[in-house]
């Protein structure tokens, strides 16, 4: 597992969709993705959207950005804004009727990171690309979700398990648990 502090955990996996959306083609936006009914596009505005209304909990306000118009530049300046958040938490607490108080650093390490680190798969994958989650990541992330199953699969936020081979990648296993077939290729 990484012991480096969410700005570092943050500045890592922001840095992996970065590379992502800076090498999409214009018409990469429309393709397909892992998730259903998303398309590329849908990944990023999904990375931007949601944790900026998370963060109204800690009292961040923090312009809404026109993801359709631009993917690029609306994700370059998100992952700015909120690795901004992450190297100075100014204190600032985020309190959320579903996790309770915590220091927004923290909350977006728990909550926002690992989205990105997960969705990168995703987005990896909608643009023909073979993503790379990192073997031991990806068993330190199935030990954490086997004993919360129950509670992502009642979340609605989780397809239910893809079968896989006994010799599965750790990774595959991974996209599996999550409800993602490990070997959804984009059609055409």
């Amino acid at each position: 597992m990484l012991a480096d502090g969410p700005s570092a955990r943050h500045a890592r996996d922001a840095a992996r969709i970065t590379e992502l959306v800076e090498t999409a083609a214009p018409g990469d936006w429309a393709r397909p993705s892992p998730v259903a009914e998303w398309t590329a596009l849908d990944v990023v505005k999904h990375l931007v959207e949601w944790p900026r209304d998370f963060l109204k909990g800690a009292g961040i306000a923090l312009a809404a950005l026109d993801v359709e118009a631009d993917p690029v530049a609306a994700w370059k300046r998100h992952a700015a804004e909120i690795q901004a958040v992450v190297d100075d938490p100014a204190g600032r607490v985020l309190s959320n009727p579903n996790t309770g108080d915590k220091p927004v650093d923290e909350a977006i390490d728990q909550f926002y990171t690992p989205d990105v680190w997960m969705h990168s798969w995703d987005l990896a994958k909608a643009l023909g690309r073979e993503p790379d989650l990192e073997r031991e990541r990806c068993l330190a992330a199935l030990e954490a979700m086997a004993p919360i199953e129950g509670l992502m699969r009642e979340s609605g936020q989780f397809g239910p398990a893809v079968p896989v081979a006994d010799d599965a990648s750790p990774q595959d296993r991974l996209a599996a648990f999550t409800g993602r077939d490990p070997q959804w290729r984009p059609e055409g």
